[in-house]
């Protein structure tokens, strides 16, 4: 985990920023979610969906689709005085998965985006970042005429790690956006800490 550090001059702590994916499913709201919580104008790479990818492109569920992210999505925000989160939102179709293992490097953390409408959608991130040991929290994205469904039950369709949390959000609203990634912090900071522990244990 990354500490604070005083600088040289008057022992002010440095800011201390920690770089977050989101991560999830073609359409899940991960544009949406950097968008809702960046405090600055968060950086997008979206395109208009074309023909030709409409033959690998599952659009099932979200045909008011218009636009795809093809690199990232990018914002910042600070949880507290010294603490700002990056925010970088991956691609979510299998043609732009080069992009993670980049995109992963020095994260402290994801947030799995989920939709109960589509959710074996999120089945390969989960998959990547249990596979890589990257503490994450899976906000299922309550969409307006979705069945609603409890943390436990997703967390038992989605065959979960015990104590990976599951949290219930809007990612166009930024308060609840904010309290998935503190709670998100929270627990990549007992992960973290827990396997500092098993290492010198």
């Amino acid at each position: 985990m990354v500490s604070e550090n005083s600088d040289a001059q008057g022992g002010e702590p440095t800011a201390l920023a920690l770089k977050i994916l989101v991560a999830g499913g073609f359409g899940v709201g991960k544009t949406t979610l950097v968008g809702a919580v960046s405090e600055i104008r968060p950086l997008r790479t979206e395109e208009l969906l074309s023909e030709a990818g409409q033959l690998v492109d599952d659009t099932d569920g979200v045909d008011q689709k218009v636009t795809t992210t093809v690199a990232m999505d990018f914002g910042r925000i600070t949880i507290r005085s010294g603490l700002s989160l990056y925010l970088f939102g991956t691609p979510g179709q299998d043609r732009f998965w080069f992009l993670w293992d980049e995109l992963s490097q020095g994260a402290l953390g994801a947030v799995v985006l989920a939709d109960t409408r589509r959710l074996e959608d999120c089945f390969p991130a989960v998959d990547y970042f249990e596979h890589r040991h990257i503490p994450f929290v899976v906000a299922v994205n309550c969409f307006t005429g979705a069945r609603t469904y409890g943390a436990h039950d997703v967390s038992r369709a989605l065959d979960l790690d015990q104590g990976t949390p599951v949290v219930l959000c809007d990612a166009r609203d930024r308060d609840s956006g904010k309290e998935v990634l503190i709670r998100l912090v929270e627990y990549a900071g007992r992960m973290h800490t827990a396997r500092l522990l098993d290492s010198v244990g």
